[in-house]
């Protein structure tokens, strides 16, 4: 089987997005029968990370994806479009509150807008954690993670709660094509 590794080391943005999607469509075209997509990342923005979830969703391979240490905020969405997800002995997932950065004045308009959207991030962010971590001995609070209480999960905690199927180092074998997007 055609095991092409990924490895996603930076923050969810604008670049690495198309980068991804670039990287993702070489290796599918190259003959991947299997995506693996290592990640670490501290998150990033949300359009770019439902962005690549839709679009790993979609991808004509099996996609796998595995957490190679740090996997945090919208970097759980990214995640969680593999169909088997591991994650190395020494490894975490953090959820925490969204928050934006604004610059400038802004009226009441725009701030309207701007709430309106984070609740709906928070929403979709919800609702995809639960579709994929469906039927886990532990269910995930993820509203209250992503409004007021940040949580870590460590691997036995992400396994017991469907984060991931296994915990597993994965080593690399010799013949598997390797690409890298970075910042």
């Amino acid at each position: 089987m055609a095991r092409h590794i990924i490895h996603f080391t930076g923050p969810i943005n604008s670049s690495t997005c198309g980068n991804l999607i670039n990287t993702c469509t070489k290796a599918v075209n190259q003959g991947a029968e299997v995506v693996q997509l290592n990640v670490a990342t501290m998150g990033g923005e949300c359009s770019y990370g439902f962005t690549l979830y839709n679009y790993l969703r979609t991808l004509p391979v099996s996609v796998h994806t595995h957490n190679l240490g740090t996997v945090e905020s919208m970097g759980n969405i990214l995640f969680l479009a593999g169909e088997h997800r591991t994650a190395c002995t020494h490894s975490k997932f953090l959820f925490h509150p969204f928050h934006w950065t604004l610059h400038g004045s802004i009226d009441h308009s725009r701030m309207a807008e701007y709430a309106m959207s984070l609740d709906y991030d928070l929403r979709l962010y919800a609702q995809i954690v639960a579709q994929r971590t469906e039927g886990a001995a532990q269910a995930l609070d993820v509203p209250r993670y992503l409004m007021a209480a940040p949580r870590i999960l460590g691997p036995q905690e992400a396994l017991d709660s469907g984060m991931i199927h296994a915990v597993d180092d994965l080593p690399i074998e010799a013949g598997d094509c390797q690409w890298s997007v970075h910042a």
